[in-house]
């Protein structure tokens, strides 16, 4: 990156408050001011990071860039005063309540020539880097994706689908790009738990699995091809391979005994903070007034193949609803 861009972040709650830190760590970037409705946490927060604590329209026609990590419900209002600054704004996940609310978001940043990223940050984990490189030997039959975890200690106006299922939705959309032929989804736990079989035009299958209430957290993709089987740990970022092998009866001590040896392989995973990781990529997006690597189109997708999901696993009669990726959602 060339010059130090002036950042801002609007919503420095759970997840605002790491983007904040972030971008005082980052040497591209120069952290002014974080708004927050909250003006105790905002001036907290402000104070830990020796910046000031400002209105979020005052920030947006300040900064360069701005972080939108605010409750879901809020990000069109905050992304409007940043498209009317004309300035560069990265949006937390899920990108918006509504779809229509969304592809006017994009319009109107495209008529302006604004940098829009969704803040789908499992893109920028270095194990999806290498998953990409290995999906593009291999005929993938299957993918099995798994985000669990116990409850948190704080409010979460999201189901597990939205809140958590979000990033894997987008991951294996990214990973394996064919259109959503078919959904079957099975929810409990009043939003809490939640499964869904996505099947794709592809012929692929993704099993997808979300939950906050198990007492263990999991970040995992397994994924199924016809040479392999690939595991994938997103927590602590590795990797490992099941080559073929083959299967053969071996004589010891008078005894005959089958063996079928595997062949496991663990590719190299350059470790780092994906949220580091996301803020570079999208500063640079900014700076170089390129397309960011997660688009609104991304969040878009995403959004509406959750809220499928959500309304399928949740809402009582929804069931015989199809799919449609032109839906406007609410």
């Amino acid at each position: 990156m060339g010059e130090t861009l002036d950042v801002g972040v609007v919503g420095v709650g759970a997840m605002g408050r790491h983007h904040a830190r972030v971008y005082n760590e980052l040497s591209g970037a120069t952290l002014i001011g974080v708004a927050d409705a909250n003006a105790d946490r905002a001036k907290q927060i402000a104070d830990k990071n020796e910046v000031r604590a400002c209105d979020s329209a005052d920030l947006c026609k300040q900064a360069d860039a701005v972080s939108i990590a605010v409750p879901t419900r809020y990000h069109a209002e905050v992304a409007r005063q940043c498209i009317d600054a004309g300035t560069g704004m990265l949006i937390e996940k899920p990108l918006v309540v509504k779809t229509a609310t969304g592809r006017d978001l994009i319009d109107a940043a495209d008529a302006v020539d604004v940098t829009l990223q969704v803040g789908h940050i499992e893109r920028f984990n270095p194990v999806t880097e290498v998953l990409e490189e290995i999906l593009a030997d291999i005929d993938v039959i299957s993918v099995s994706a798994k985000r669990l975890g116990p409850s948190v200690d704080r409010t979460v106006e999201d189901s597990a689908v939205t809140d958590l299922m979000i990033h894997d939705i987008d991951l294996i959309c990214h990973l394996l790009p064919s259109a959503v032929s078919d959904i079957q989804v099975s929810g409990a736990a009043q939003g809490r738990y939640a499964t869904a079989t996505l099947e794709f035009s592809s012929g692929v299958i993704g099993s997808l699995t979300a939950s906050r209430v198990t007492e263990k957290k999991i970040r995992q993709f397994k994924i199924t091809a016809d040479s392999c089987y690939v595991t994938a740990d997103f927590i602590d970022q590795s990797l490992e391979v099941h080559r073929q092998s083959v299967p053969e009866y071996v004589a010891t001590d008078n005894e005959v005994r089958y063996r079928h040896e595997s062949i496991v392989e663990k590719p190299a995973v350059r470790t780092g903070e994906p949220l580091k990781r996301e803020l570079e990529s999208f500063l640079d997006a900014v700076q170089t007034n390129s397309q960011p690597r997660v688009t609104g189109e991304d969040g878009i997708r995403a959004v509406e193949l959750a809220q499928t999901i959500d309304r399928k696993a949740f809402d009582a009669g929804s069931s015989e609803r199809e799919f449609t990726t032109n839906a406007q959602t609410d």
